[in-house]
């Protein structure tokens, strides 16, 4: 079987150079401009604390929240599906393409249907999604996975993608400018938004008072997906809602200048149900649980359901900027994802990623719904390790612990100790350091150097002192 563990894969991208180049340079830029347009608002940490006070108050309320949500978007014209996993939000989004005889749909925000493994299980179906987001199309265009939140295709750079579209477009030649490249993704992209009866979008916000849905984007073609075609159906991971639609106010500026360093989104899409002869006949809202009930019961890592899928934790991450966003194995990466991921696909598929950090705090300090994800992460490690504990039927750390324990209960053995250590480091010290212990105890000097034991301990120094009578 195949290693899909966060080192495994580190290991292998710290290997690929330009995809290193590619993702510093991106990260760079995008990390500069966030700081600067966030440091123009005076209140911005007043928004910050408010984002997350929401945000607490909403997850304490969730189920009420959710309820009025299905009612106000039935009120609406709306139909409001529930989905308990993956399986049963495929199966839903499928039915409903089926009873509209769709071969083909088009797509906006496709984070949480990469989450339930649509795009596959509609190909299955004979149905071709077409993904509109520029980097989720190169995505698809290039039998790739995504590499970021915000930007999937952060890994590739422009000449990468012309040589891409000139493959996949057959418009012949390009070159790498960005607006020459951009318009080749429309032209391939004008007909089939215009033909295509069902599209499929995911949701930034929901607002419960008026079942109001809210997409932003940057490109346009989100406006196109959501009025063009006949039937639109949303994907929504339940933690989306926001009671009021006054909350908007709030997220609506943290969003953008912590995602793409704008002042506001170009496109912020409002629908609250269906309207003859404006817009979708019909609107689906399937909101998606896959796991995320189970978050919202540990109340010490329910803050990660406050994120808004910024992506800015990414972009500060040293940890992401070297290794990428595909060796986290998941379409959440970086800190957020070191804590999602776990949660949602579980400790035996994605134990390693509460590991992918070094703890250095930078996530928690520009995260715009203030998550205090190294905490998190300290939390889902106590996790992981207890849950490998109770694997194994012989817990060789409690036996390491309770054989230190006899050690250091008393004074001749430890000395013993001392001194059987001196002697059997000789063969492993080298200039005061010991730089790989032998055994199972290498996995400590993996990343690290061991201190050599000293020629003479504390306990041998004053024991020589008061045989020479100094004090």
């Amino acid at each position: 079987m195949t290693d899909t563990s966060f080192p495994t894969l580190a290991h292998k991208a710290l290997r690929d150079t330009q995809m290193r180049r590619n993702i510093r340079k991106a990260t760079t830029t995008i990390r500069e401009r966030t700081a600067r347009v966030t440091a123009e608002l005076p209140d911005w940490q007043e928004l910050r604390n408010a984002g997350a006070a929401i945000k607490a108050a909403t997850m304490a309320d969730l189920d009420t929240h959710l309820v009025r949500l299905e009612q106000t978007v039935t009120a609406a014209g709306g139909v409001v599906h529930w989905a308990r996993d993956a399986e049963e939000a495929r199966e839903i989004i499928i039915n409903i393409a089926r009873r509209h005889s769709a071969q083909r749909v088009i797509k906006i925000k496709s984070m949480t249907t990469d989450e339930i493994d649509l795009n596959p299980a509609m190909t299955a179906a004979g149905i071709d999604p077409i993904e509109t987001d520029l980097a989720d199309m190169i995505v698809q265009l290039a039998h790739d996975t995504p590499s970021h939140i915000l930007v999937p295709a952060i890994h590739r750079n422009r000449a990468e993608i012309q040589g891409l579209f000139e493959a996949k477009f057959g418009q012949g030649k390009l070159t790498d400018k960005p607006t020459e490249l951009t318009a080749a993704a429309r032209t391939y992209l004008r007909d089939k938004f215009l033909d295509t009866p069902v599209a499929i979008s995911g949701a930034n916000f929901a607002v419960a008072e008026t079942g109001t849905v809210c997409v932003v984007e940057s490109e346009g073609n989100g406006r196109m997906c959501l009025t063009l075609p006949k039937v639109l159906i949303s994907l929504m991971g339940i933690e989306k809602v926001l009671p009021r639609f006054a909350d908007l106010e709030v997220f609506l500026q943290l969003l953008p200048r912590s995602a793409t360093g704008e002042r506001m989104n170009p496109y912020t899409s409002l629908w609250s149900g269906v309207r003859p002869g404006d817009g979708p006949e019909e609107f689906h809202l399937v909101l998606l649980d896959n796991g995320r009930t189970r978050i919202l019961a540990d109340a010490a890592a329910r803050e990660t359901l406050h994120c808004i899928r910024c992506s800015r934790c990414l972009n500060v991450c040293p940890v992401y900027e070297r290794t990428g966003g595909h060796a986290y194995n998941s379409m959440y990466q970086g800190p957020i994802g070191a804590i999602v991921t776990p949660q949602l696909k579980g400790f035996a598929e994605a134990g390693s990623l509460p590991f992918a950090s070094s703890l250095c705090g930078a996530c928690y300090e520009v995260c715009p719904v203030k998550i205090d994800i190294p905490r998190i992460l300290v939390h889902l490690r106590g996790q992981v390790t207890d849950a490998r504990r109770a694997s194994h039927s012989i817990d060789a750390e409690a036996l390491a612990m309770k054989a230190a324990l006899w050690l250091f209960g008393g004074n001749g053995r430890m000395a013993m100790a001392q001194h059987l250590g001196r002697l059997g480091q000789k063969l492993l010290a080298h200039d005061g350091v010991i730089s790989k212990l032998p055994g199972p105890l290498g996995g400590w000097t993996t990343a690290r150097d061991f201190p050599a034991l000293p020629p003479q301990s504390f306990r041998g120094w004053w024991a020589s002192r008061e045989k020479t009578g100094r004090k």
